[in-house]
């Protein structure tokens, strides 16, 4: 993707989301990125709304989005943040879960929610197969998890 002098790159609406990204309904959990500078951070939305499936489980009576979910949702807005800034469109790229660390839950997230998902690089650069980063979901600025989390990079599956 073209940026400018200062690393910055155009927002992925959903439809760039999922020419990056492997995930697919019920399990990709982010709508938009935006805020994305080259290599080092970008912003996920998620619009949380009653309708998702995993609200059927968890809680019938209460729902609230499971903190795995959230943690998923961070690591697909990194996703999206490193093939946007390494020119991964239609490369088919997959991306594994390397490490979670440091996972903290302060806030239920529930239906209605605009879940901000600010996650930074603390290790990677072009071309590397393995990346770490710092995310932090936020409703409304108010902190709802925060986790270190790292993930490989896998280019395998492009040619098939």
């Amino acid at each position: 993707m073209a940026n400018d002098t200062d690393g910055q790159i155009p927002d992925a609406d959903i439809h760039m989301i999922q020419r990056i990204i492997p995930h697919r309904y019920p399990f990709l959990f982010v709508d938009r990125v935006e805020e994305i500078v080259a290599n080092v951070s970008a912003t996920g939305i998620k619009n949380v709304t009653f309708n998702e499936p995993h609200f059927q489980g968890h809680f019938p009576e209460a729902p609230i989005m499971p903190g795995v979910t959230i943690i998923e949702a961070m690591a697909q807005t990194a996703g999206v943040l490193v093939g946007m800034s390494n020119d991964l469109v239609d490369r088919k790229a997959l991306i594994y879960f390397m490490s979670v660390d440091n996972a903290k839950f302060r806030r239920k997230v529930v239906p209605g929610d605009v879940l901000k998902l600010h996650v930074q690089v603390t290790r990677g650069t072009a071309g590397a197969k393995v990346w770490k980063f710092h995310g932090e979901a936020k409703v409304d600025g108010e902190m709802a998890c925060s986790a270190d989390f790292a993930a490989m990079i896998d280019l395998s599956k492009e040619s098939a």
